[in-house]
């Protein structure tokens, strides 16, 4: 066309139009060249070279050059007629040209007698590889599908497993079809979902084509697609000198080997009939516009189709009283057959589409002959909304282009330049977030990046920030928490290992490094947490286990297994030598006395004092504790080892950080089944968690006594101070006088009565006393009878009883005490 001095050309899109019109733009300058579609006309004051689509070409324009894209569309029930129209009434000066497929040469030959015929052969070989699952599917597919449902489905199932895939479907604005178009050539998605609409206008890298399905609803039925229809798709599959297979999904039913065969050989039937409508119409009434539209094809080959949209319409409109009324004179006339020529681009039910089709031809057919600007801004701003679904968004589209089409069409509304400006705006701000939502539910774009990569030689680059967070190219993968690995979970299993792969080429350097810190860090770079586990800047890097003795614990590595096994023992070595030099910093005197070269007694009391983390029961240990040499109870104390009234105790253990190691260690080597909270630090006595063991507090150097623990040095300290006051000849402590024990006076008789030193309560206070141990029994000696029976006698009368006790008020608080101590 560009190498004649004027042209027209028309494409059965407005996206080829458009694309073309770009092309010949870049070639000939935008002042040379116009854009005429349905909704959108682009038309400089000196234009030579006009881009159309079909319906749009000015087939009055005297040009030199006159061309129709896809002219086999002539045998469409839908469009044909239009195609028909152009083949047999369009011409350029000097040359006419009508580029399509080899199934409509023979009717053409026919109706065109003159017309020459040059054929250009596919380069590439189109071959048919049999179904594939989804999941199979190579990349650089195009999975097509023949319905909404149907495409989301599919999309969505590619997302979870591949990443995502593009989506084309013909109900997308072209600006959304291209951006979609757009993340599929730049790679950033691999798999393109889309209706027949790619079989069309979108030249595309694809290698493989899959079928989800082999029958579509063409708008009046479910039917079965044609070997030419099949072909036109698959054939988006290879380009120019590339290859391309073609197949199907193994959902769909297989295709027959005839049908196959067809594809690959590119030979088809013929088209028997084209679509024709006279286009040499009346318009003196409505009647004879209609018989016109009715008149029989002039001759074989030619087939009139059954009453296209418009005439439905004209037909609707005709039969309306207001309409009627005006449609009088060929003027009026032909004004509503321009008028029922808007596209129904929401494929709304014809008297739908009817009754705004009525309100225009009213409004044209009035006085000022314009549709008014206040009309078209309500229906315009109610369409202006960003918000809402896909199936919401795509309506909103359908419906701009409907008063994109009003707008262009020559003095049909007022300001009309404005409004086709306004018009556009609004759908391209639909389209774009149109294209975000289906960005958004169809693809991931972590996933797909992972993917490709992994399957390519690049290698990828790992990112890890203070916080831990692992981005792999950009990609957020997830935590890296000290040497443990902590991946992104999506919830979907493909997506999941793809992430995990990703980490696989991606860590191992971060996790090496780290490992190789921990191995060469000083002993202050680490410390323990409340759940015994070690931890190295702020993470968790191994976890105290069960030992042969509750002072030595195990160290299991917590690392990922990416990291190198020899590294890992390395770590596994450093981490048991800070656990067991913690351990020997904080409770030295009980390793000390562990391994101290004691003997007898002795030995068994310093080893039982460091089985127990510290502090031991006297009572549980009396029987050592009897045979012990002032010797061997010097050589103890040498070791810190202190012998209380109550417990054998190592004072040195009973500070802040050593009773919260040692409460750790007997976690650690008993395994409750539910941890106690650690004692606080600092707190010589505090109230005991409902359930937590005795054992548990003796093992940190606290006993126990009803609901309360107290470190033994505070109870060893407590007894001294009754010892000091029977001593000082004080046997009755008054209730208001407690204070002295320096615990409150409920806990002080609550440890009294523990400890044994609560002879009896009267009106005075509380009798304390030291309860003496019984002394060892001794078989009694056999007496000689008594000569004296008087004697016996008098030993036999009974002694008389004491006075009893004087009620206590129980109004009084010495009747408080006195419960208190029964209780």
């Amino acid at each position: 066309m560009l190498g004649h001095a004027s042209g027209t050309m028309g494409f059965p899109l407005r996206l080829l139009a458009r694309e073309n019109y770009d092309r010949a733009v870049a070639i000939k300058g935008v002042g040379a060249v116009a854009l005429v579609t349905g909704e959108e006309k682009i038309i400089p004051p000196r234009a030579a070279y006009f881009i159309c689509t079909v319906e749009s070409m000015p087939i009055d324009r005297d040009v030199a050059f006159l061309a129709v894209d896809e002219i086999q569309l002539a045998a469409d029930r839908e469009r044909g007629h239009v195609f028909t129209d152009r083949l047999l009434n369009s011409r350029g000066r000097v040359e006419t040209m009508f580029l399509g497929s080899e199934t409509v040469r023979p009717l053409i030959r026919r109706l065109v007698p003159n017309a020459k015929f040059v054929t250009r052969p596919r380069f590439s070989k189109l071959t048919y590889s049999g179904p594939k699952k989804l999941t199979r599917l190579p990349r650089r597919s195009a999975v097509v599908a023949f319905s909404v449902s149907e495409v989301y489905g599919i999309a969505d199932l590619i997302r979870r497993q591949r990443g995502g895939a593009a989506v084309v479907m013909g109900a997308l604005s072209p600006r959304a079809r291209n951006a979609q178009v757009a993340l599929y050539q730049s790679g950033e998605v691999d798999y393109l979902v889309a209706t027949d609409a790619i079989g069309m206008g979108l030249n595309m890298d694809v290698d493989h084509v899959a079928f989800a399905s082999l029958s579509k609803f063409d708008g009046r039925a479910p039917r079965a697609l044609t070997a030419p229809e099949l072909a036109q798709i698959a054939g988006r599959a290879g380009r120019h000198m590339n290859d391309g297979t073609f197949g199907v999904t193994a959902e769909a039913s297989a295709l027959d080997p005839e049908v196959v065969a067809r594809i690959e050989s590119h030979e088809f039937q013929s088209a028997k009939t084209l679509y024709w409508r006279n286009s040499d119409l009346q318009y003196a009434t409505v009647q004879s516009l209609v018989a016109g539209l009715q008149k029989p094809p002039p001759g074989p080959g030619l087939m009139r189709p059954s009453t296209p949209d418009d005439q439905v319409i004209l037909e609707i409109l005709a039969n309306e009283p207001d309409v009627q009324e005006r449609a009088k004179g060929s003027h009026r006339v032909r004004l509503l057959w321009d008028v029922t020529q808007v596209p129904d681009f929401r494929k709304l039910k014809p008297d739908n589409h009817a009754r705004l089709l009525s309100q225009v031809y009213m409004h044209l057919s009035d006085v000022n002959e314009r549709i008014p600007e206040d009309w078209v801004a309500e229906h315009v701003s109610r369409i202006d909304r960003a918000d809402g679904d896909i199936h919401a968004l795509m309506d909103r589209i359908a419906a701009i282009r409907t008063w994109t089409y009003l707008a262009n069409r020559p003095r049909w509304v007022e300001n009309a330049g404005y409004w086709q400006d306004q018009t556009r705006v609004v759908e391209d701000r639909l389209s774009d977030s149109l294209h975000d939502k289906l960005t958004e539910q169809f693809i991931d774009r972590r996933i797909a990046h992972l993917v490709k990569k992994l399957k390519g030689t690049d290698r990828m680059v790992a990112a890890v920030d203070e916080a831990g967070r692992v981005e792999v190219d950009g990609h957020f993968i997830g935590k890296l928490n000290g040497l443990l690995f902590e991946p992104d979970k999506t919830g979907l299993k493909a997506a999941d290992r793809t992430i995990e792969n990703a980490a696989d080429s991606a860590l191992v350097p971060e996790l090496e490094r780290r490992a190789r810190l921990q191995i060469d860090a000083k002993d202050d770079a680490f410390s323990l947490d409340d759940s015994a586990c070690v931890v190295w800047q702020g993470a968790v890097v191994a976890t105290l286990t069960a030992g042969p003795r509750p002072l030595s614990p195990k160290v299991l590595l917590k690392a990922d297994d990416r990291l190198d096994r020899a590294l890992c023992d390395q770590l596994a070595v450093r981490h048991q030598a800070w656990v067991d030099a913690h351990i020997k910093k904080l409770l030295g005197p009980l390793i000390q006395a562990e391994a101290a070269p004691l003997k007898g007694a002795a030995r068994g009391l310093a080893f039982q004092v460091s089985e127990a983390l510290g502090t031991v029961d006297r009572k549980e240990a009396e029987a050592q504790v009897r045979v012990l040499t002032d010797e061997d109870r010097k050589t103890l104390a040498g070791y810190r080892i202190r012998f209380g009234l109550n417990f054998i105790y190592v004072p040195d253990v009973l500070k802040a950080d050593p009773v919260r190691l040692r409460a750790l260690l007997w976690t650690v080597s008993t395994a409750p089944d539910s941890v106690p909270t650690l004692p606080p630090a600092g707190r010589v006595s505090f109230p005991t968690e409902e359930g937590a063991p005795a054992a548990y507090y003796r093992a940190s150097g606290f006993h126990t006594v009803k609901g309360m623990a107290y470190r033994v040095d505070m109870i060893e300290r407590f007894s001294a101070e009754v010892r000091r006051l029977l001593r000082e000849g004080i046997k009755i402590l008054p209730p208001a006088n407690l204070s002295p024990l320096g615990i409150g006076a409920e806990n002080a008789v609550t440890l009294l009565v523990a400890l044994g030193y609560v002879s009896s309560v009267t009106e005075e206070g509380i009798a304390i006393a030291i309860k003496r141990k019984p002394k060892r029994h001794k078989a009694p000696k056999a007496k000689p009878k008594s000569s004296n029976k008087a004697a016996d006698i008098e030993k036999k009368k009974p002694r008389p009883r004491k006075p009893a006790e004087k009620p206590i008020d129980p109004d009084s608080p010495f009747a408080v005490l006195k419960d208190l101590v029964k209780s």
